[in-house]
């Protein structure tokens, strides 16, 4: 398909793709201590396999980035694609292996896991390099779709899961990936040409030089990792807090259905939301509603109240995801935006680690209520560091 216009709204295609990839990162992380409780796995184990597939995605995420970002590298579609059908191949194979070997399915599961957060924000700067070569794109609306598209998948697979069993898992990763390659295929992408000059050119590839340079937004994206800490403790935890809750599998997808749905609002008006207040602004709130989430779970006393908690992921989760994609590209140099966003997606995957290991180990050795309290204080710290030092949008 030939390349977009500039007067072409590719919002609809680029929606087409946060849904489709937040179906498929929904089932993937949102089902993961079903699936491999299913498969034998003791929560520290689950925890240890989440935490690796971060690891790994972590030291990846900017190497891939700076590459990108370079003149010579092809374009953010070209990667994704090719990515894709990595992540098509492992479905497969998670498939095929189910119930049939523990080290495979384990070392499967955590390879997929590790690309599909690598893609985040590559699937991200896709958006914001079309916006910047003043392309129209809504992205609130887009992100919007992708949180509409987890809602649905978690919900399906959540009671699908309860009658069929955790087979219907890598079932659905399969067809949503598959569904998001034949997207990307639709979606039309000219690399821009960055015209930097040499000494930025040096900074490619080194922390050092990019966090001498933004010292501020390094400070920043330790908050982020620790109000991220509490996020993933929450979600890669959701079954064994439903279970504590009194519910079951069939509750722990409505439950994230709800908090889904609650993104909707902050990312379809999140462009009207702009107009009103800088980017920076929403992404200091967001670390607040982070910690009253987290607050809210630890205390909530039964299911019902747990239902309730999800509001808070309205302008927690949901508005982090579009403020802090705009907060880079305004804080960024043109030919720094892509790494950026590496290092901000990045902040999430640390997260990952830190939070599988220790929420693991914490259930497993001391109870769901135990790793609640830690949650509560890691957001509570992440806040604070956000609100006082993210820097003011240009």
């Amino acid at each position: 398909m030939g390349e977009a216009r500039n007067n072409e709204d590719l919002t609809v295609r680029y929606a087409f793709i946060q849904c489709f990839f937040w179906m498929m990162y929904g089932g993937a992380i949102g089902f993961v201590s079903l699936y491999l409780l299913d498969c034998g796995f003791s929560n520290t184990q689950i925890g240890m396999l989440i935490a690796a597939a971060g690891f790994f995605s972590a030291i990846l995420q900017p190497v891939i980035a700076g590459y990108a970002d370079k003149e010579k590298s092809p374009s953010l579609k070209i990667l994704l694609i090719l990515f894709l059908i990595i992540q098509v191949a492992l479905s497969l194979l998670l498939l095929a292996a189910f119930h049939k070997s523990v080290f495979l399915t384990g070392g499967v599961y955590a390879l997929s896991l590790m690309i599909m957060q690598m893609l985040i924000p590559l699937v991200n700067a896709l958006g914001m390099e079309s916006i910047n070569q003043k392309k129209k794109l809504n992205f609130g609306v887009a992100r919007g779709t992708g949180s509409l598209g987890y809602a649905l998948v978690v919900y399906v697979v959540g009671i699908v899961a309860g009658k069929a069993g955790a087979v219907a898992i890598p079932a659905a990763l399969l067809l949503v990936s598959a569904l998001l390659l034949a997207g990307l295929f639709f979606f039309p992408f000219q690399k821009t040409s960055r015209h930097v000059s040499e000494a930025p050119q040096k900074e490619k590839g080194n922390p050092f030089l990019f966090f001498k340079k933004y010292p501020r937004f390094c400070v920043t994206l330790t908050g982020c990792v620790l109000v991220y800490i509490s996020h993933v403790l929450l979600n890669s935890f959701t079954f064994q807090i439903v279970q504590e809750k009194g519910g079951t599998s069939a509750e722990m997808g409505t439950a994230m259905a709800m908090a889904s749905l609650f993104e909707l609002p902050t990312m379809f008006l999140f462009a009207f939301m702009l107009k009103k207040v800088r980017c920076d602004i929403w992404f200091r709130i967001s670390g607040i509603f982070f910690f009253l989430k987290t607050l809210g779970t630890l205390l909530a006393p039964n299911i019902l109240s747990f239902y309730a908690v999800q509001v808070f992921q309205m302008l927690g989760w949901a508005l982090i995801t579009v403020s802090s994609v705009y907060y880079v590209n305004a804080i960024m140099e043109k030919q720094d935006a892509i790494k950026g966003q590496a290092y901000m997606t990045m902040t999430y995957t640390l997260g990952s680690v830190a939070g599988a290991l220790i929420g693991g180990a914490l259930i497993d050795g001391m109870g769901v209520v135990s790793m609640l309290i830690f949650a509560t204080v890691s957001a509570a710290a992440g806040m604070g560091i956000m609100l006082f030092m993210a820097q003011r949008a240009k």
